[in-house]
């Protein structure tokens, strides 16, 4: 039985994870304090929200992203990112009150464009350094690093906030990035033969990886039902600062906290979740991750601080599960010099509705019971769940 254990017995993938450890270090920390700074300094929660929507615009630029990252070395292209976005974070320090939140939107939107080719590039780096029947356990290694610092870094994002102001946060996250670059400088890999350009067919290149998703039943379905379930959830996103507010009367700085207890959930997901995927298969794993984020979002809609944090640890196991599987069947469906595109490619069919649908709800919130939108959302997550409970993947000859 392959465990975790025997992808981290590779150099190269060993050290993929420190470099990713420390990326997640400063992207857990930060991601809510930028929202949570934006909420305190307009008093708004579609302000707060906006954050959100700066964060998820990027995806309908992740088809380049994804060609950027499939044409050069994924290495230099991750390491060239971390280092980017360091002068990047570090303009926040010109933001002085509310008349600035522009500011913090385009860091925002800058730093969700980072984030689409670290992505594209890591799943190239991951299917050149471990083989098929590695992915799993590698994925979900990565995974419970990504999960476990949502546990932890939340707490330290949100205390250095309230004690020392935001730009503490910042200053955690760059130096976060630097460190990552240097470590990533380091990795030991024979990385898979840059993608080639075809003459006269830039469009034709830049859609390979919507085409692969199209193209194989087991990836079109998952996609398209991931799709309509991350759509769902937008709506949820911009209804959480009404919720803790309205529903369990806390202040929006407890999200940090209530996002550590999610991430209780999220360890135990990414560290079971090659197991599951072992017996299930790739899309039953993802039925049963999304049942169980549907049943966990309920208790959001209710008045109990108590029944939602319990539900808070079951969206955290089913996120991983999702994620894991998807991922893992997408790297093992396609070829080399696919991933990045493919990557960017899944990454638009699940961002892009749920970036619109996070634009609209959070104009919708200010004028509909917030209750309303994650009731929609629970229904439809489950309803999609249902439709891959007998699903099963046909190999490719």
């Amino acid at each position: 039985m392959t465990t975790a254990r025997d992808a981290l017995r590779r150099p190269g993938f060993r050290q993929l994870t420190r470099g990713w450890f420390v990326i997640n270090v400063a992207d857990a920390a930060l991601f809510l304090m930028v929202a949570a700074w934006t909420k305190d300094l307009t008093g708004s929660d579609p302000a707060a929200a906006g954050v959100l929507v700066a964060l998820g615009v990027p995806s309908l630029l992740a088809p380049f992203l994804g060609q950027v990252a499939d044409r050069m070395s994924r290495q230099r292209l991750m390491v060239l990112t971390c280092t980017f976005i360091v002068p990047v974070l570090l303009s926040l320090v010109f933001v002085n009150g509310p008349g600035a939140v522009w500011l913090i939107y385009l860091v925002t939107f800058l730093y969700g464009c980072t984030g689409y080719l670290i992505a594209a590039a890591q799943s190239g780096l991951v299917r050149d350094l471990l083989p098929d029947e590695e992915l799993a356990v590698g994925n979900g290694v990565l995974s419970t690093i990504d999960m476990a610092l949502r546990l932890v870094s939340p707490l330290i994002g949100t205390g250095l906030y309230v004690l020392l102001g935001p730009l503490a946060v910042v200053a955690l996250a760059a130096i976060a990035f630097a460190s990552g670059a240097a470590l990533l400088q380091k990795l030991e890999i024979e990385e898979s033969a840059p993608a080639e350009k075809t003459p006269g067919r830039y469009w034709y290149d830049l859609t390979a990886g919507f085409r692969h998703l199209w193209s194989v039943p087991a990836l079109k379905r998952l996609t398209i039902t991931l799709a309509i379930a991350f759509g769902a959830v937008g709506m949820v996103n911009a209804a959480v600062f009404p919720a803790m507010e309205q529903g369990f009367g806390v202040e929006p700085a407890t999200l940090g906290i209530l996002v550590s207890i999610q991430g209780i959930g999220s360890v135990i997901g990414g560290i079971t979740a090659a197991r599951i995927i072992r017996p299930l298969g790739e899309p039953r794993t993802v039925a049963l991750g999304m049942a169980a984020m549907g049943v966990g979002l309920f208790p959001v809609a209710g008045s109990s601080l108590a029944l939602a944090i319990v539900g808070l640890l079951l969206i955290g196991l089913g996120v991983p599960w999702v994620v894991v599987a998807f991922s893992t069947l997408r790297q093992r469906l396609t070829p080399n010099n696919l991933q990045g595109r493919t990557s960017s490619a899944a990454n638009v069919a699940l961002n892009v509705p749920q970036t619109g649908a996070l634009a609209l709800s959070s104009i919708a919130v200010g004028l509909i019971d917030y209750r309303l939108l994650i009731v929609a959302t629970v229904v439809i997550v489950l309803v999609n769940a249902l439709t891959l409970r007998n699903a099963v993947v046909t190999e490719p000859a």
